[in-house]
């Protein structure tokens, strides 16, 4: 198969319909239908054929798409069977919260080191992750071949703190700062701002869920 760019809100769809793909085999289920997995995801069937679409023929006209290969081809695609270490820049409440998540119980992402300018938290193991003095990051990005990061630490701070993390090799950062980082070509940056997804979804309950 031939590789080719496929649309941003594709790929940030991908990993749903993997996930609801497995409670399906978990269900004993070989088949579904894209109206099916449509109901499951709240995704409409349109929009899931036309995903698949960027892949090849996946599934079949009257059949629908059989569960098992589905799984071994999103795998592949999302890279499950490899393991990826993530580094967390900062350990306060939220990051606190993401050590204690354990991502790799659920996928094939790990928070493998964590940094954190406290000097009460730095050298020490939480949730099973140890955690590095900030003096420490861009040795141990290096050391460790750590290409992706979460950032969760104060605005004043990002820009710097980033530039260091690239310096070290990061490719890839999930940024939870309301500042917007600026990296270099071939750094991607998936800004999280939680303010922000939570003022739309009032605005949306405000002006689109009154009844007549």
């Amino acid at each position: 198969m031939t590789e080719q760019k496929i649309p941003r809100a594709t790929a940030k769809r991908l990993p749903i319909y993997y996930r609801y793909l497995n409670i399906l085999l978990d269900a004993d289920k070989t088949r579904v239908s894209s109206t099916e997995l449509s109901e499951a995801v709240k995704v409409d069937s349109a929009t899931i054929r036309r995903d698949f679409s960027y892949f090849g023929a996946l599934g079949k006209r009257g059949y629908g798409y059989d569960v098992e290969s589905l799984i071994k081809f999103f795998r592949k695609i999302l890279n499950q069977d490899r393991l990826t270490s993530v580094a967390l820049i900062g350990v306060g409440n939220l990051g606190h919260a993401l050590l204690n998540f354990n991502f790799h119980q659920d996928s094939n992402v790990r928070i493998s080191a964590a940094f954190d300018i406290n000097e009460d938290i730095a050298n020490t193991i939480q949730s099973g992750v140890p955690i590095y003095p900030m003096t420490d990051l861009r040795t141990q990005l290096e050391e460790q071949q750590i290409q992706v990061a979460i950032l969760t630490i104060p605005s004043d701070v990002a820009q710097e703190v980033t530039n260091e993390a690239v310096a070290g090799g990061i490719k890839g950062i999930l940024n939870f700062t309301p500042l917007r980082i600026t990296v270099p070509k071939g750094v991607r940056v998936q800004n999280v701002d939680l303010t922000n997804e939570l003022q739309t979804l009032i605005y949306f309950l405000e002006h689109y869920n009154h009844k007549d």
